[in-house]
């Protein structure tokens, strides 16, 4: 299992929150981190046609290979 960890304001959490809430890509934790399924999330996204996390983090490098990707 692979993670890709992901430095994000409050803003942005609230942001993808917001995005992904009627996706079960997005998991947030106990301690305030969101932690995003990628195959979950691709999925959503060819089913909606929306990719709501390059909108939010357009200058962030995801990793492909990631199973999951943590945001904190």
């Amino acid at each position: 299992m692979s993670i890709q960890e992901i430095s994000v304001s409050n803003n942005q959490k609230k942001a993808l929150q917001k995005a992904l809430k009627k996706s079960q890509a997005l998991i947030e934790e106990e301690n305030g981190d969101l932690v995003l399924n990628q195959d979950a999330y691709y999925d959503w996204c060819d089913e909606t046609g929306k990719y709501p996390l390059e909108d939010i983090l357009p200058e962030e490098d995801f990793d492909d290979e990631a199973e999951f990707i943590v945001f904190i």
